[in-house]
């Protein structure tokens, strides 16, 4: 099958051909349909995060499925499914306890005495994020894909597996925001838009969008944003702290860095929950004011929205049928996995929601 793959940090993904193993017993093999850039792979492929190489990249996908294993019972062949980088075990203290996003448990991964999931010609290929869906196919465990129902059109549906349900989520789940709070989300790509749109309907009374793209105040606004401030030509704080005389309820970080999830923090009002859903480069740290924690502020991170996946995806795509979701708006241009590279130099301009891969 054809895959893009990242060989080496800070160098174009290549497209090239990958072997796909057979599925295992609590495997499935997934035809890939479409599949979403996310900023988190341009992280990978920055080296602001580790990861194995050489790696096929992709974890916003959703498809058809091909094959099962012998023990599958959550998904059968034909189904539609969203794929979810959270994959969980069903059994751990984690799972028992309804944080699915955070279980770590190795069950969901091939063991090393195992033949990989994936390979290449020249030498072993690693899965990335249980994933690696920037590839014709797909081989995961079932605990991380979802069915949903078939008249979802699957470009849109793509979006939920990751910046929609990172984004909802965190709204929704993670911070619990309540119908006549006030929410701030600095950052305005998929995962910040769609915290924008899980704000609204969570019935947040004012929703203050950030960002230095000043173009964006409309997209904002379709999501869901009652103010916007352009970030480039104001200081966001204090522009938040006055127009809520005082602060917000929550406030997201949804672009990974320092300053602004510092800026999160101290645009709270007392009592106030900041959380950052942007992934902090490895080592940069956080600087706060410590008198600050007398007012009962919270600082704290999010894990792909505190999702319950196969509950909340198939929910959300419900939303979106319904209206209540916006998907449309989102995306900024579908391309081929060969466009791959242009896709993420779109998205280091700034300017975008979200490209995503078509594939035949």
């Amino acid at each position: 099958m054809k895959a893009a793959v990242l060989r080496e940090v800070g160098k174009p993904l290549q497209i090239e051909d990958v072997q796909i193993n057979k599925p295992g017993p609590h495997e499935v093999l997934i035809r890939t349909k479409a599949a979403g850039l996310c900023h988190s792979d341009l992280h990978f492929m920055l080296g602001s995060y580790p990861t194995v190489l050489p790696t096929v990249l992709g974890h916003e996908s959703a498809g058809v499925v091909e094959q099962v294993g012998s023990e599958v019972r959550t998904v059968k062949v034909g189904d539609h499914v969203i794929t979810c980088l959270s994959a969980y075990c069903g059994h751990c203290d984690q799972c028992l306890t309804g944080h699915l996003s955070l279980c770590v448990s190795p069950e969901t991964k091939r063991d090393k005495d195992e033949e990989p999931r994936l390979s290449a010609a020249n030498g072993p290929m690693a899965q990335y994020l249980n994933l690696s869906s920037f590839a014709e196919q797909m081989l995961i465990h079932e605990h991380a894909c979802v069915a949903i129902r078939k008249d979802m059109p699957l470009d849109r549906a793509a979006l939920i597996g990751c910046s929609v349900m990172t984004g909802v989520g965190a709204a929704i789940h993670t911070s619990s925001v309540r119908p006549g709070e006030t929410v701030a989300v600095i950052g305005l790509g998929g995962v910040g838009l769609a915290a924008v749109n899980g704000a609204s309907i969570a019935g947040a009374g004012r929703i203050i969008a950030i960002d230095n793209v000043g173009s964006k105040h409309n997209l904002a606004m379709q999501f869901g944003a009652t103010d916007f401030i352009d970030a480039s030509q104001t200081d966001a704080v204090k522009e938040v702290l006055e127009m809520t005389k005082g602060g917000v309820h929550h406030s997201f970080e949804a672009i990974g860095l320092s300053k602004t999830a510092e800026q999160a923090f101290n645009m709270l009002r007392r009592g106030g929950t900041a959380n950052i859903i942007g992934m902090i480069p490895v080592g940069q740290t956080i600087t706060l004011m410590g008198a600050a924690f007398l007012g009962e502020k919270k600082l704290q991170g999010s894990m792909m929205g505190s999702n319950r996946f196969p509950v909340d995806m198939p929910r959300l795509v419900d939303m979106y049928m319904s209206g209540k979701l916006k998907l449309d708006e989102m995306i900024s241009q579908r391309i081929k996995l060969e466009q791959v590279n242009e896709g993420f130099d779109d998205m280091k301009k700034g300017g975008l929601a979200r490209s995503v891969i078509m594939f035949d």
